[in-house]
């Protein structure tokens, strides 16, 4: 996750800009920069990889000039943290920052280079710089141009751009990524949140997905994905003393949820190559051929994500699988094979009872892999070898988007082991790989069925009891679905593999008893569909999560559905994980629950 900002107004932009990177440090610190129009009208800039300081020092040594400025802190996802590859970046008359991931850069990228331009960094965001100019060179004014490049965008992005020759002109625009408009005393400003602008605007405007702007000194104009001129609310910041951080969201909960398609695809830029269509995770301390079992374990929803990612390892490169949760498995003292490699997932790095595995497994030589979200926690430095996700900080108690991103690096190391042991052709590992660059986009589509699943919800929220039922590799995500329900709205829910109906829970069922399938119509889905028909002749009320074709057949069996978007079978546990905690929020709204620290839970579980 990055941070970007932008001013326009008459007093000097860049100790303006500076402060605000400040206060967006947390989102990435591997690199930033500053860029500014001079006097002139030519665009300046500066940059440094590492921490703020470093980019402090360069603007003292050098400093930077002028009134319109973008700003940005970078979290290293494409390309390495260097200099190079910092933010802003630059092209013949354009300047940009940009959040986000560009899911079609390697095509926009190779027509570019086919008109004759020439790329200096690693990165996709660079893209977006050539792309904006060349649509100047076409005759474009920049806010055309501007508007052109956007339309051709695929992924999650937040953006800020200058012009050259074009002192007072800010053009911001957003998908997927959270980007603020900020009133001023005859300035504007553009940050990722409030945090940002907080102290330097007097009121605040949050876009809507799709959205794009003008900024100019005293004036915004603001214009939806159509380009049609739009109006959106204005809030006083004073109002939002204690909301800083939302972004205009009720939540951080509902912010996280909303930060699903960038975390998924910041984590795949990391440790994919999209142009091959294959994956890239660093190298491991251990040859995937040779390893005879890998033992996974993990405390709540990262236990579940490893549960996935058991079905993942076991079907794709055939390797056996222990998996337990962590405070179990630290007192089992179960025998370890040689050679063997222990995979533990955790958001913070710090869960006690997953750090006290990773001690025991590593004393009984086993390779430590961890998979983590705060990369320099003490998991990590205590591992062999971290594969991070890129999912920003979790603020909220209950996990969203660093489950889907622990799915996606999860993903990728199979794909990874499979191809290792020669279990796929460059074929296949070339389709799985690609079906995971598209789920940024199909992860965005779940939103537009928000107001679907807020019908189910009123259902469920009614109910004292709930039921929810998977097959195959989406069994794990109807035990993550009756998690989230029972940590925020307080419904006792219970998960089963829908084949176990019989051999008890069914008799749990009447028509008090909602039962919530997870049910894309590529994964089991015939024998779904039986246990469904069962708990419906009980009285059962059946709420599915699928996709068309398994909307078709669940007609007369399921009160409600949800329809989401197709994918392969390969990545649909990471998809349908949205719904199901959409739905839980949405209960949970309707229960009047705290929805960011529900009682007796806390975010980072540090002690047994």
């Amino acid at each position: 996750m990055c941070g970007i900002c932008g001013v326009v107004g008459h007093r000097p932009a860049t100790p303006i800009v500076f402060e605000a990177l400040r206060r967006l440090e947390y989102r990435g610190y591997d690199s930033a920069g500053i860029a500014t129009l001079t006097a002139d009208g030519t665009i300046d800039r500066r940059r440094a990889a590492g921490k703020l300081d470093n980019l402090e020092a360069v603007l003292k040594a050098d400093p930077l000039t002028g009134t319109t400025g973008i700003g940005h802190t970078r979290w290293a996802t494409h390309g390495a943290p260097t200099e190079a590859n910092a933010h802003p970046h630059a092209a013949g008359r354009v300047a940009i920052v940009h959040n986000g991931i560009i899911e079609n850069f390697a095509t926009l990228k190779a027509e570019l280079e086919s008109e004759g331009r020439i790329f200096l960094s690693d990165t996709d965001s660079e893209t977006v710089a050539h792309l904006v100019d060349f649509y100047l060179d076409q005759g474009k004014a920049p806010r055309d141009a501007a508007f052109a490049a956007i339309k051709r965008l695929e992924g999650a992005y937040a953006i800020a751009i200058i012009f050259q020759g074009h002192d007072g002109l800010l053009i911001g625009a957003r998908h997927g990524a959270p980007l603020a408009v900020g009133y001023g005393d005859g300035e504007m400003f553009l940050g990722s949140d409030s945090l940002a602008l907080a102290p330097l605007a007097s009121r605040i405007t949050y876009l809507d997905d799709g959205d794009w702007c003008e900024l100019t000194p005293g004036n915004v104009i603001i214009f939806n994905g159509d380009g049609q001129e739009v109006s959106r609310p204005i809030q006083n910041i004073a109002f939002m003393a204690g909301q800083v951080g939302k972004d205009g969201y009720r939540h951080y909960m509902e912010k996280e949820l909303h930060e699903h398609p960038v975390a998924i695809g910041q984590t795949l830029q990391r440790i994919t190559d999209p142009a091959s269509k294959t994956i890239a995770l660093p190298k491991m301390p251990f040859d995937p051929a040779q390893v005879p079992r890998v033992t996974i374990t993990a405390c709540g929803s990262a236990f579940y994500a490893g549960m996935v990612g058991r079905y993942w390892l076991e079907s794709l490169a055939r390797v056996p699988v222990e998996i337990d949760v962590a405070s179990e498995m630290r007192y089992r003292d179960a025998p370890q094979p040689d050679k063997g490699v222990a995979l533990l997932i955790s958001q913070s790095g710090e869960t006690a009872d997953t750090l006290g595995v990773l001690r025991s497994l590593k004393k009984a030589g086993q390779s430590i892999v961890s998979v983590l979200n705060v990369e320099h926690s003490t998991m990590g430095r205590e591992s062999d070898l971290v594969l991070g996700m890129v999912a920003g900080p979790e603020i909220s108690v209950a996990s969203t988007k660093a489950f889907t991103a622990q799915l996606s690096v999860l993903a990728a190391l199979s794909i990874d082991f499979a191809r290792a042991r020669g279990t796929i052709d460059k074929t296949r590992e070339e389709t799985l790989t690609a079906s995971l660059l598209d789920l940024p986009s199909r992860a965005a589509e779940v939103f537009t069925r928000v107001e679907a699943i807020q019908e189910m919800a009123r259902i469920v929220a009614e109910a004292r009891d709930v039921l929810y039922l998977g097959r195959g590799i989406c069994t794990p995500i109807a035990f993550e679905g009756a998690l989230k329900l029972k940590e925020i709205s307080y419904i006792h829910a219970e998960a089963y593999a829908a084949g176990e109906l019989k051999h008890g829970p069914i008799s749990l069922i009447d028509r008090t008893v909602p039962v919530v399938a997870i049910a894309p119509s590529t994964i089991l889905f015939d024998k779904t569909l039986s246990n469904l028909q069962e708990a419906k002749a009980r009285g059962g009320r059946i709420l599915a999560f699928t996709d068309a074709a398994g909307a078709k057949r669940l007609e007369g069996v399921a009160e409600h559905v949800v329809i989401l978007p197709d994918v392969d079978a390969f990545v649909a546990p990471i998809l349908y994980a949205i719904p199901v905690q959409i739905l839980a929020y949405e209960v949970a709204l309707l229960k009047g629950t705290d929805v960011d620290q529900p009682r007796n839970l806390a975010k980072s579980v540090t002690v047994e």
